[in-house]
């Protein structure tokens, strides 16, 4: 599958039609992201674009507009249907340009078509632009359908900071944290205060596991140090108010997933934070992954 390179502000991004993801990430010489090879499966997610939703429907299954539906489940251990429609398919290049000096983006769109479970047409637009500031992706979405459509985005990078998560520092600005059953199934929302998911003052991750969103976000910022350095991923919360951690734990997979979402797991029953796609309306959700320096 074919990959677009972009260079731009120091910044050396590699984009693949699969899945629109962001393959790879490095400044200077430094990986900023877990990258995995171009002729092989994509793992746990990486770098790829969730829509039209984000994280899990619990059961696979959920009502909208007076109607049940019914999604393929590909968490069969948990039995959910995950991370949307779009992670492994083909998307196709609309317009690449790179600048060594300056800047460099690649534009590539797909079609959601209406199936069994998702009867929705969208037009899907990811805009990966590297600059000095860092890459910055925008994920465009319209709905070219005939009816009201239900929608949600994020991505799934891994940051990396070091070989070792458990060496890595956390820092992010975030009051609640939702908290799951055993099948990660979304139960009550909780103050971090006194829950060892609380990263609002930086610390390290040590041992602890997590899988979880958090939300009542001070900052869209969440800041990764490790031995490596210090890697950052910067959003709007007024567009995207949840973020999924998942630390990886037991899934012998390096790096911190830190994943911005427009709503939180199962949105598309919960109906929280779900947007509602009208006919022609478009949503539009943009991040930023970076380099920082606290010297």
């Amino acid at each position: 599958m074919p990959d677009h390179t972009i260079l731009g502000g120091g910044y050396h991004a590699t984009i693949s039609e699969r899945g629109g993801a962001l393959r790879g990430l490095r400044h200077g010489s430094r990986d900023l992201v877990t990258s995995w090879p171009s002729d092989g499966p994509i793992p746990y997610y990486s770098g790829t674009v969730l829509a039209p939703w984000p994280n899990r429907v619990v059961g696979g299954t959920y009502v909208f507009g007076g109607r049940r539906h019914v999604l393929p489940v590909n968490e069969p251990d948990l039995g959910h249907a995950l991370h949307g429609l779009v992670a492994d398919r083909v998307w196709e290049c609309a317009e690449v340009f790179s600048a060594e000096d300056d800047h460099g983006f690649v534009r590539l769109t797909h079609m959601i078509e209406p199936a069994p479970g998702y009867p929705f047409k969208i037009a899907l637009e990811v805009r990966h632009s590297v600059a000095a500031d860092g890459l910055t992706t925008t994920l465009t979405a319209q709905n070219v359908g005939d009816g009201p459509a239900p929608y949600g985005c994020a991505p799934h990078p891994w940051l990396l900071a070091g070989p070792d998560v458990r060496e890595y520092e956390l820092e992010l600005p975030i009051e609640r944290v939702l908290v799951t059953d055993e099948s990660l199934a979304p139960v009550t929302l909780k103050d971090v205060s006194g829950t060892p998911y609380d990263f609002r003052a930086p610390r390290a991750l040590g041992d602890t596991a997590i899988d979880n969103a958090f939300t009542s976000i001070g900052a869209g910022r969440a800041r990764v140090r490790g031995p490596e350095g210090g890697v950052e991923i910067t959003w709007d919360p007024a567009v995207m108010p949840w973020v999924q951690i998942c630390t990886g734990t037991y899934l012998d997979h390096r790096g911190l997933a830190v994943e911005p979402m427009t709503c939180p797991p199962d949105a598309f029953n919960s109906e929280a934070d779900l947007v509602v796609l009208n006919p022609g309306d478009k949503h539009e959700a943009s991040w930023t992954i970076a380099v920082f320096d606290d010297n």
